[in-house]
């Protein structure tokens, strides 16, 4: 079990990210590529996923155990609420000091994993050795494959990431307004519980997080699975990682058929109403519909993805997607980290 100790000061700097992070979906992902469970959300993403890599599978292996610890330095924290994207993220990577890459390999090497070069001296396997060492060349060649795999697993599937960390950023931000931080952590997912002053969690090992006054970050992740996730260092910045709610597997920003059923003005009505966030009964004073008129017209939303629904309580909140927020601008492009 994880048990983060909250003070007051801490509860008072409890924040939310306000985006997904490029390096924690990356690495999480790579989990869920070698793992079996979950195939509804991630079965089909897996599938698409590894027709488009090219051997980067096999060098990550190295750094990424199929479970358990990985070295903190792979998903570098910016210490603040905005998360690093793709580039920035790469950046802080290329900073981070030798003796901290050092320090972490030889954690991993501990760990069981296969940090240590194997009879016969695959390359992949002599990365963490010769990342060790310090040389330049082998952190260029870690961060090349983390973009080439990015770009074949991440990528394609952005704009899904982003809705889905935006639809639970919509929920948790209610909470917060509606009862301040003890109500934001209370909601957590269900493997997170608000026992005050301790939040805890499943989690494989048992560990005592305190964060001594520095505040608590929360991370949700489109990737992460099961459990939460924290830095193994309690000196780095407090970050806590958990999974965000799945209605349905991850999809690439193509609308598909169904736009052709968004049309007329009480339907774009729905669509502005929706804004930053709203239930079905708000949804329905908004534009003057009824209740069942206004849930109808969300469900046509959603299936042409533009709209995310998550249950909220005894209700429903309703959130743009990335896509529908573009198409309200004037279809606006979507960008990636």
């Amino acid at each position: 079990m994880l048990r983060i100790h909250v003070s007051g000061v801490d509860l008072s700097r409890v924040r939310m990210a306000t985006r997904p992070d490029a390096m924690w979906e990356t690495i999480l992902s790579f989990h869920r590529l070698r793992d079996r469970r979950g195939s509804t959300v991630f079965g089909k993403w897996r599938k698409e996923s590894r027709t488009r890599l090219n051997g980067e599978a096999r060098l990550l292996s190295a750094v990424v155990p199929p479970r358990g610890y990985f070295p903190d330095f792979l998903t570098p924290s910016g210490g603040g609420p905005e998360p690093f994207g793709l580039d920035a993220g790469m950046e802080a990577l290329r900073d981070t000091p030798a003796d901290r890459i050092r320090g972490e390999l030889g954690l991993l090497a501990g760990n069981g994993s296969p940090a240590r070069r194997p009879a016969g001296g695959h390359a992949p396997a002599a990365l963490p050795e010769t990342l060790a060492e310090g040389r330049t060349e082998p952190l260029g060649r870690l961060i090349s494959t983390l973009r080439a795999y990015h770009r074949a697993a991440i990528e394609p599937y952005w704009p899904h990431i982003r809705a889905s960390v935006e639809a639970d950023r919509a929920v948790r931000g209610r909470a917060l307004l509606d009862g301040g931080a003890d109500e934001l952590l209370a909601t957590l997912p269900p493997m997170i519980r608000w026992r005050a002053p301790v939040l805890e969690a499943d989690y494989p090992v048992d560990r005592e997080l305190r964060l001594d006054g520095r505040g608590l970050l929360l991370q949700p992740s489109f990737f992460c699975r099961g459990t939460p996730v924290v830095y193994r260092d309690p000196a780095l910045p407090p970050v806590l990682v958990y999974p965000v709610t799945h209605p349905g597997a991850p999809a690439s920003a193509d609308p598909g058929p169904w736009l052709g059923r968004l049309v007329g003005h009480t339907r774009s009505a729905v669509l502005r109403s929706i804004g930053n966030g709203c239930t079905t009964s708000e949804l329905a004073r908004r534009t003057g519909v009824s209740l069942a008129s206004a849930s109808q017209h969300a469900c046509v939303l959603r299936e042409a993805g533009l709209v995310r629904t998550l249950r909220h309580g005894s209700s429903v909140l309703h959130t743009l997607t990335p896509l529908g927020a573009a198409l309200i601008r004037g279809g606006a492009s979507l960008a990636v980290p």
